[in-house]
């Protein structure tokens, strides 16, 4: 019995040793999972140093783990913080992109504004004289109303330009006929011979179509990488769903709970998931890409022959050149004037000769072509800027649409797309076998990652969606040289408007206008969107929204 006895004793050691070494290498060390999670900067008495149970975890899979209730709870958070610092680096890139060539065409614009003022300031004091600082005023109003057009719109360019040169012709005809006194409502008889007479010839026609092209296109496209820079802006700030923080968790931390902390997860697990997160984002797409298209199309008048810089630049010159017109057509301009408003009171002869020496109108504007011109502001030129910005603009289409991919790109987020078989795939280090779901709310019904509720669109996308409407709209009346009002009628967000609009009003940031051709009338048709943003606040809202969410459902 003692010979049995010792085999059996023989073999009870060596099973009872068999099942403490598997309790062993079941219970795993959790060191290297440990030492990340505190080095992230989380408390070490919440990490086991050896594996434990999972039944108390909520999202990862349950089953021997590295990851205490607390731990899980905590990579929750971060997992959804680091989301967000990911796109919004993604966003952040692109709002700067357009927020520096917002400043820059800003700069430059108002700048060759400046420069242009200056430059007829300088020419027409050297060459008119005390004759000209009496009549200052005039061009200085020309100016100012050029900027306020620029800065704030709200300008009828067009009857703003025909009053300056009805001003001037009434100014001119005084001095050409200083021998006789003239009333107020003989001046206004003359000032509607403006049309009839050309007395300036063809310049204020000219100009006046150069003019208001120009200003037209490089207003409204400043104003359009100023809504560009505040939508994006706006949607760079992700605030994800409980689902998807639990989508981002199971993503990111919870292979750290199996020990598996270098395995980075699959390329296509990652794209289902950014989908499912930022799917009411991929719903711009749509709208920003033909937000983009409409301002390629300003660009090029921005380039043409009605260009802001090549117009403003010779102002001088041209408004010389009508001067000189008016001068050498002065005696049939003045006869037909006399025939049409009746013949003026002559003044007292001892009057006449003091008169006509306070305002002998004989010198000849003729500029020296050679002479050094400033053809530049802000330190570039319109060439520099139009070709920089082409690119970006370019660059910056399908944004949206890409910005899942983009995210999973980021080697912080996802393993690269060629190694399909050695990634976490949510529940192991195995391939992921799911399809990646289409972009957008609508196709997020059979994504496998993450629930999204599809009948709820974002509010905030659905205003940047109109925003962007609204836009191109006013870049497409821009394009086709049509007047574009633009009026403040919220106070929902900051942004700027048209020229960092602060200097006249409060700074403009959704807006609504009105589509004029360069004569001032209503155009015949309006948009939806010009409809739209009439209608009173609330009710824009709502029947905005309704829109909006109909119109998905017929796509």
């Amino acid at each position: 019995m003692a010979q049995l006895g010792l085999p059996a004793l023989f073999c009870t050691l060596t099973l009872l040793s068999a099942v403490l070494l598997a309790a062993e290498l079941k219970s795993k060390s959790c060191s290297e999972v440990r030492r990340l999670y505190v080095s992230k900067g989380f408390n070490k008495n919440d990490a086991p140093t050896h594996e434990i149970n999972g039944d108390h975890l909520k999202i990862c899979p349950q089953g021997y783990t590295c990851c205490s209730q607390e731990m899980e709870e905590k990579y929750s958070m971060q997992s959804k913080d680091e989301f967000k610092n990911v796109v919004g680096e993604q966003c952040n890139h692109l709002q700067a992109v357009f927020a520096s060539h917002y400043k820059k065409f800003d700069e430059f614009f108002k700048e060759l504004l400046e420069n242009a003022e200056k430059s007829l300031n300088d020419m027409f004091v050297k060459t008119y004289g005390h004759l000209y600082m009496q009549n200052s005023e005039l061009f200085k109003d020309l100016f100012k109303e050029l900027k306020r057009y620029y800065v704030v719109g709200n300008v009828n360019l067009e009857e703003m330009l025909n009053d300056f040169w009805a001003r001037l012709l009434e100014r001119m005809f005084r001095l050409v006929n200083s021998q006789y006194h003239f009333t107020d409502e003989y001046l206004e008889c003359v000032s509607k011979y403006t049309e009839q007479l050309k007395p300036f010839g063809d310049v204020p026609r000219k100009l006046k179509l150069q003019v208001t092209r120009a200003f037209v296109a490089a207003r409204t496209f400043a104003q359009g990488l100023a809504v560009a820079r505040d939508v994006v802006s706006k949607v760079s700030v992700v605030n994800p769903t409980a689902q998807c923080t639990h989508a981002l968790l199971k993503m990111i931390y919870c292979s750290h709970c199996q020990g598996l902390v270098t395995v980075k997860p699959c390329y296509n697990y990652c794209s289902n998931i950014m989908r499912g997160c930022l799917a009411n984002q991929g719903d711009l797409d749509f709208e920003w890409n033909n937000f983009i298209d409409a301002m390629l199309m300003v660009v090029e008048r921005l380039e043409g022959p009605f260009n802001i810089e090549s117009v403003m630049d010779p102002i001088d010159v041209k408004i010389s050149d009508a001067i000189m017109n008016m001068q050498d057509n002065s005696v049939q301009v003045s006869q037909k004037v006399f025939q049409g408003c009746g013949p003026p009171k002559p003044l007292p002869a001892e009057r006449i000769s003091r008169s006509i020496s306070e305002s002998a109108f004989s010198a000849r504007f003729r500029p020296d072509h050679l002479e050094e011109r400033p053809t530049t502001a802000a330190g570039t030129s319109l060439d520099r800027l139009v070709t920089d910005v082409k690119e970006k603009l370019k660059q910056a289409k399908k944004f949206w649409s890409s910005l899942p991919s983009n995210v999973c790109n980021d080697e912080r987020m996802a393993a690269g797309n060629g190694n399909e078989d050695d990634c976490w795939n949510g529940k192991g280090k195995s391939r992921y076998l799911f399809a990646v779901t289409g972009n957008g709310l609508a196709n997020q019904v059979s994504n496998p990652e993450v629930q999204v509720d599809t009948s709820k669109p974002d509010i905030l996308i659905l205003r940047q969606i109109m925003a962007l409407r609204i836009m191109t709209s006013k870049m497409k009346n821009a394009y086709n040289g049509n007047d574009v009002d633009f009026f403040d009628i919220n106070d929902e967000s900051s942004g700027e408007g048209s020229g960092s609009g602060c200097e006249y009003q409060r700074c403009p940031s959704e807006l609504e206008y009105n589509a004029t051709d360069h004569s001032g009338k209503s155009g015949d048709k309006a948009s939806y969107a010009d409809t739209c943003v009439r209608a009173q606040p609330y009710l824009l809202a709502v029947f905005c929204i309704l829109f909006l969410v109909m119109q998905r459902e017929w796509r």
